[in-house]
């Protein structure tokens, strides 16, 4: 017989920027890597009943390369971006799982800042770095936002 295999729950980001007049600027659709904290998370959440949160924030991220020993309190290789409103990274709301995967509603982003964004993750706080950064994903290329621009993103994640 032979053994199924599970890879830790990851996630796909599907992103698109709109301009303030709704038209598309550009698209982007990126796995991610999940992270030592995120494995950790599991099994302590899951398999030692460990206290949980089912709140997850959407984070932006600059340029530079994610590493599997990246934190929310240490990530040297880059920079959390934050080109919207406020200091709070925004909600993340889940939809229903089924076949081991879960599409979350659209999280929808106002840019209120050029920046240039070069990825995404997903943290288990809203603000601050004494939280989980589950995962982080680098974008193919490095993409511009302006003030104005809305980013649409859209979250899977998937065991399957």
């Amino acid at each position: 017989m032979q053994a199924e295999t599970m890879r830790a729950p990851r996630a796909r980001f599907s992103i698109q920027c709109l301009d303030a007049a709704g038209n598309e600027r550009w698209t982007e659709t990126v796995d991610n890597l999940v992270l030592n904290a995120g494995k950790t998370e599991i099994v302590d959440k899951f398999l030692k009943a460990a206290s949980y949160s089912a709140a997850w924030y959407l984070l932006l991220k600059g340029t530079g390369t994610i590493a599997a020993g990246d934190t929310l309190a240490s990530h040297a290789g880059w920079t959390e971006l934050q080109p919207y409103s406020g200091s709070n990274r925004p909600a993340i709301t889940w939809g229903t799982t089924s076949g081991g995967s879960n599409t979350s509603t659209t999280v929808a982003v106002s840019i209120n800042a050029t920046a240039t964004v070069a990825g995404a993750g997903i943290a288990n706080v809203q603000t601050g770095t004494s939280g989980i950064l589950y995962n982080a994903a680098d974008f193919a290329t490095a993409r511009s936002v302006v003030n104005g621009d809305t980013l649409n993103v859209t979250v899977t994640i998937s065991v399957s």
